[in-house]
């Protein structure tokens, strides 16, 4: 597959300096499709393939439509200014052809994160240390998302705990790299600017009650006459992810024993009564800090 493709700056080690803005010819070899839409449901997201580009292995996402274009402008954009140790690596992208080109991580998404340890090559990793950088690292995410180079923005694939995982990618070393940039809108409260995540009604206890239709069941829910809200609506969401991200394993229950007054504040109704994501990346590092140094003292004294 040949096609006309803009190079990232930020691409993966195996970058040249002849890479620029202009667009170069070059091939790909499309081999599997990791991803696609499902059958009862039109295919919104791209379409995902495991590809290789001088001999690399790369994930080549690709639009069904051109209906869905902004979205991936979006998404490209947004790659392109929070590239970091938080983001996958962006290795160019085709407008033209609503073609994208990232770093290829085959654990793929933290749905498949308890799966992934369970494999026998993976199994000594099962540890509370493992599964507690992992929410670390979420929560790390979230607080760049919310204080980046981008502007404070929120996460809007975050309706339900599933989507929430879906948007994160395990990497070889387990550890995690927010991968889906297409739906983050910008808020910012001096500007009036705040976010409503889709035009459907939203519901259950995973979004923060500031997401749910505020006038009762008396009233049809109206997108016009729904408040917006900020990213404190990302904060709420954090106790659930930790859990589910923590799992059954030893040393878990302790974790959510130091994780407790934090998560509290996180669910407060009052979305201004929330720590921020900095705050709360705080106390999970120093929590898995001093966690760390009470096991090492324990297998000292043995």
């Amino acid at each position: 597959m040949a096609l006309a493709f803009t190079y990232s700056h930020h691409s993966l080690d195996y970058t040249s300096t002849k890479y620029n803005d202009h667009p170069w010819m070059v091939e790909f070899d499309m081999s599997l499709c990791i991803t696609s839409g499902s059958e009862d449901e039109p295919p919104v997201r791209p379409q995902v393939y495991l590809s290789e580009w001088r001999g690399q292995k790369v994930a080549l996402s690709t639009l069904s439509s051109a209906e869905y274009r902004e979205d991936f402008l979006h998404g490209v954009s947004m790659l392109q200014a929070l590239q970091g140790p938080h983001v996958v690596q962006l290795v160019g992208w085709s407008p033209e052809d609503l073609l994208l080109v990232t770093e290829y991580h085959p654990l793929g998404s933290l749905l498949s994160l308890d799966a992934t340890l369970a494999q026998e090559r993976y199994r000594s990793r099962d540890t509370w240390q493992t599964r507690l950088r992992l929410a670390v690292d979420y929560v790390a995410a979230l607080s760049f998302l919310h204080d980046g180079p981008a502007g404070r923005r929120v996460m809007c694939d975050s309706n339900s705990l599933d989507k929430t995982l879906s948007q994160f990618l395990l990497t070889a070393q387990l550890r995690l790299v927010v991968n889906d940039l297409d739906a983050l809108p910008e808020v910012d409260a001096s500007r009036g600017l705040l976010a409503k995540c889709g035009p459907r009604e939203l519901t259950g206890d995973f979004v923060a009650p500031e997401q749910l239709w505020p006038h009762g069941e008396g009233q049809p829910f109206s997108d016009r006459l729904m408040p917006g809200y900020d990213e404190r609506s990302d904060v709420w969401k954090i106790p659930a992810v930790t859990r589910h991200l923590m799992g059954s394993v030893p040393g878990g229950d302790l974790v959510h024993f130091h994780l407790f007054q934090i998560h509290q504040r996180c669910r407060r109704p009052e979305p201004l009564g929330r720590p921020s994501a900095s705050d709360v990346l705080l106390v999970y590092r120093s929590v898995y800090a001093s966690m760390g140094r009470e096991a090492a003292g324990s297998r000292d004294m043995l």
